[in-house]
Formats: structure tokens, sequence, C-alpha cells
């Protein structure tokens, strides 16, 4: 039996998922975010979609999603041990934190679901700060996991893909966090953006892993 050759065919089946992730998460909650009522794409942001009937859906959507970043966790520990393992311990950070987000649902909030008062919640519950503090423990690691991806991929002499998951990082850096301090700005434009372009990045880099694995 050829040893190297399964483990390198199981490796390229992790970094799968980590192509897969992004686009089931996007594609179900944008399907749902069309499909239900009250909701609005320029003030709510996903984890929202969790309330309400059919709320199931969406936490559904976490838990499958959380299970695929963690798979594809493992695929870059086994791809990158050489040059990195940190990537792949942060990007697993990131699959743990959508777990908890799926277990400790988001607050209702501003129209959402029907009936929910517009603007901001005025308090938090217990289950929605956890939420929060999962969400953002989870772009802290994808932003960090892209950087650290950055030097790894210069060692390996991947420039285009270096300069790609720096500046992915940063976006997701300040895309997260950017919306939440700088004035008049719009919080969940900022975590679009965030979520989009850590996502493209997961799987492009998943993708170019999977095709160098021998």
């Amino acid at each position: 039996m050829d040893t190297g050759r399964n483990d390198a065919g199981g490796t390229r089946s992790l970094l799968v998922c980590g192509v897969l992730a992004g686009p089931i998460y996007l594609a179900v909650g944008i399907a749902q975010g069309l499909l239900r009522d009250g909701f609005d794409f320029g003030r709510h942001p996903l984890s929202v979609l969790a309330n309400g009937p059919g709320g199931w859906v969406q936490t559904a959507n976490f838990v499958v999603t959380g299970l695929l970043v963690v798979a594809a966790a493992v695929g870059f520990q086994r791809a990158l041990r050489a040059t990195s393992r940190a990537t792949g311990i942060f990007l697993g950070a990131l699959g743990v934190s959508m777990l908890v987000g799926a277990v400790c649902r988001a607050d209702p909030m501003d129209g959402f679901p029907v009936g929910t008062p517009l603007g901001p919640p005025t308090s938090m519950s217990t289950l929605g700060l956890l939420h929060f503090v999962a969400g953002g423990l989870g772009f802290v690691a994808l932003g960090v996991s892209c950087l650290i991806a950055s030097r790894a991929m210069s060692r390996r002499g991947e420039r285009a893909l270096a300069r790609l998951s720096l500046l992915s990082g940063v976006i997701v850096l300040l895309g997260f966090f950017g919306g939440m301090v700088i004035p008049n700005s719009s919080p969940v434009l900022g975590i679009w953006i965030a979520v989009v372009v850590g996502w493209v990045w997961l799987a492009l880099m998943s993708r170019r892993l999977s095709v160098t694995t021998a």
C-alpha cells in the first residue's frame, strides 16, 4: 500500500472542504435573505437569520460550514507542516467560533424577524453576547490566519498568493472592526466585506494547496 499517496489524497479531500465552505455558507444565507420577510442585506448580518420561523436553517448553515472549516484547517496543517502550522491553527479557531455561534444564537435586531423594534437592540442577551464574542474572535482568527499564510506562501515562492493573503488579512480585520469604530460608517457593510473576502481567500488557498500537495 502506498501510504504517502493515501496521505496526499486525504489532505486534498480535506482541502476541498475549504473550497466548499464559503460558497455553501453564502448560498444558503443569501437564499434565506431573499426569501424571508423583513430581512435587509443593508441592515442585517446573516447571523440574525437564526431567529424566527425557519431559523434552524441558518443554525444548520453555521454548523455545516464550521465543520467544513475545521476539516480544511486540518488540511492546511498537513499541507503547510514544513512551513507554518499556525495558519491551520487559527483557521481551525474560526471553525470552532462558527460552531459556538450556532449554539449561541444572535439576538433579533432592527426589524428582523418581523415585529422586532427598528434600530439596534437596547440590550443583549447572554447568548447574543456570546455569539458576538465568538464572531469577533472568529474574524480575528481568520485575519491572523491570512497574515500568517502570507509569510508561509512567500517562503514557498508563491508571491501572488502571499500578497493576496496579506491584503485579505488586512481587509478582514478592518472590515469587521472598522465599521464599529469609524463614525457614520456601516458595521453591517464592513462585516459583509470581511465575510466575502475571507471566504474567497479560503477557497483560493485551499484550491492552490490541494494542487501542490503531492
